[in-house]
């Protein structure tokens, strides 16, 4: 082996044992993953969920609890999406998964006018497809691979086009309280798990659907916060601690802190001294 090998072999060590330390944080931090789960890993054929599924196969065999992993993959029917790439990967592999066929291809073309971005409809297609088969399937958590950057991005489109202080919360349960989902990929950057797709070689399928749409709102936030960072780096790891150190009392929600009761109390405080008192010892006479 020589000297290049050896450090790029060296350099890969280091970032898998990064991407497995941040998972392994981010679900202890969470409790995403529990005793006798069953993670249904949502792979969509990108590098992120490409990656998850890597790294929860190596956690799994070391992880203190016991838990089943199933891949699964919605063919939206989007035209060019080459249907034998996953199940040729995942066999080879040896990872149970299903293949669910559903046309939401059709639907979102249909309804989303031309110029318009399809990816808050196709999201919530995709999404109900995919509750509805985990409970189908017994599984008792959604995996999805959206990672920090993504996380950081959401907060500032909710921000800028829908007046919403909000983000992708690493573990949501749903609504009706059917399904938990989680997000293992929460503490890892976009850029780590780029470097990780290219060292393995995960046989990438690109999503043609959103991905050819021109002037889409996310990629306006990716490409500003790229900029920020790139002028002022570590200015993405700075916000996204702002997401994990909320102060309430700071904002201006009221139904997440009670303005309206809040009271002067203005009642001797024990200790304190009141150095304007001429009274005081603590007022030093002039020499």
């Amino acid at each position: 082996m020589d000297f290049d090998t050896r450090k790029q072999r060296l350099e890969f060590n280091k970032l898998q044992k990064r991407l497995r330390r941040n998972v392994g944080k981010a679900i202890a931090d969470f409790n995403m993953i529990e005793e006798g789960d069953k993670v249904m890993v949502c792979l969509s054929g990108g590098k992120d969920s490409y990656g998850m599924l890597d790294i929860l196969l190596g956690l799994q065999k070391t992880a203190p609890v016991s838990f089943e992993l199933v891949a699964v993959n919605l063919d939206q029917k989007q035209p060019g999406f080459p249907p034998e790439v996953l199940p040729r990967y995942l066999t080879e592999l040896g990872v149970p998964f299903h293949i669910l066929e559903k046309d939401t291809y059709s639907v979102v073309t249909e309804l989303i006018p031309e110029g318009k971005t399809y990816c808050s409809l196709c999201s919530r297609l995709r999404r109900g497809t995919l509750y509805g088969f985990a409970e189908q399937i017994g599984a008792t958590r959604i995996a999805l691979g959206h990672h920090r950057d993504d996380m950081i991005e959401t907060l500032f489109l909710n921000m800028f086009y829908g007046g919403k202080l909000k983000s992708m919360p690493p573990k949501l349960l749903s609504d009706d309280k059917q399904n938990m989902v989680i997000r293992p990929l929460a503490y890892c950057k976009e850029s780590d798990l780029e470097r990780y797709a290219i060292a393995k070689q995960f046989p990438i399928i690109p999503c043609n659907l959103c991905g050819s749409q021109d002037g889409l709102q996310r990629k306006v936030i990716k490409d500003m916060l790229q900029t920020w960072e790139k002028e002022h780096p570590g200015r993405l790891e700075t916000i996204f601690s702002a997401i994990q150190s909320v102060e309430p009392s700071q904002l201006a929600d009221v139904s997440l802190f009670d303005f309206a009761d809040l009271k002067l109390d203005r009642s001797p405080r024990i200790g304190a001294v009141n150095l304007w008192d001429a009274d005081s010892d603590a007022v030093r006479e002039p020499a």
